[in-house]
C-alpha cells in the first residue's frame, strides 16, 4: 500500500471512529460503571469485532451478507435485539458509585465487558457492508493482500483505541465524577436509551439499491 493511500485511509479511519455509534455508547457506558483503567478493556473487545468483520469482508463472506436479502436480515435483526436488550441491562443497572473490583470479579468482569464489545461489532451489518464498500476503495489488486488488510486493520485499531480512549474517559472523570444514586440512575437509563435507539436506527438501516 502506497503511503498516499494509507494517509487517506487513516483520515477516513478517524472519521469512522469518531462517528457516535454502538461502539461509543458501550465504551461511555463502560467508562461510567468501571472507570477508565478498567473500562478501557472493553477497546479490546471492538477491536476484535473489527478485525472479525475485516476478516469476514477479506474471506468474502461480507459479499454474501451484501447480496442475500435472508443473510443480511438475520443478522441485522440480532443485532438489533442485542443492542435493545443491552439497553434494557444498561437501564436497569444498580444506581452505585462507581468501586474498585476485586481481581477475582475484574478478570471475570473484564472478559464479560470484551465479549460484550466483540458482539456489538460482529452482529452490525452495517459495518460489515460500510467496510465492503470503503476497504476495496484502499486495495491494490496487484499486489499482495494480506499486508495490505493487516496495515488496514492495524489503522482501525489504532484510531478506535485512541477515540474510544476519549469517550470511556470523558464518562470515567466527568460523568464518575456523579454520587448521588438519581444522578446515577438517569445517566444509566440515558445510556440504556442510547442502545435502544441504536439498535432501532439498524433495524431502518436499509443497503443501497
Amino acid at each position: 500500500m502506497e503511503f498516499t493511500t494509507w494517509l487517506t485511509f487513516f483520515a477516513a479511519s478517524w472519521a469512522i471512529s469518531i462517528s457516535p455509534g454502538p461502539g461509543a455508547i458501550a465504551s461511555m457506558s463502560a467508562g461510567l460503571n468501571h472507570g477508565f483503567r478498567y473500562g478501557y478493556v472493553t477497546i479490546i473487545g471492538l477491536v476484535l469485532g473489527i478485525w472479525t468483520q475485516l476478516l469476514v469482508v477479506g474471506v468474502g463472506l461480507g459479499a454474501l451478507v451484501a447480496a442475500s436479502s435472508t443473510a443480511f436480515t438475520v443478522v441485522k435483526w440480532l443485532g438489533v435485539a442485542y443492542l435493545v436488550w443491552l439497553g434494557i441491562q444498561q437501564w436497569r443497572a444498580p444506581a452505585r458509585p462507581m468501586v474498585a473490583a476485586t481481581d477475582s470479579i475484574e478478570v471475570i468482569s473484564q472478559r464479560a465487558l470484551i465479549l460484550k464489545a466483540w458482539m456489538i461489532n460482529i452482529v452490525n451489518p452495517k459495518g460489515t457492508v460500510f467496510l465492503l464498500a470503503v476497504v476495496p476503495q484502499f486495495i491494490t489488486l496487484s499486489a499482495p493482500l494480506l499486508p495490505q488488510y493487516l496495515i488496514i486493520g492495524a489503522t482501525l485499531a489504532f484510531t478506535d483505541m485512541v477515540v474510544m480512549a476519549g469517550y470511556t474517559a470523558l464518562a470515567s472523570r466527568v460523568l464518575g465524577a456523579l454520587k448521588d444514586p438519581s444522578h446515577i440512575r438517569a445517566m444509566n437509563r440515558t445510556f440504556g436509551g442510547l442502545f435502544v435507539v441504536a439498535g432501532s436506527l439498524l433495524a431502518l438501516f436499509k443497503r443501497s439499491a
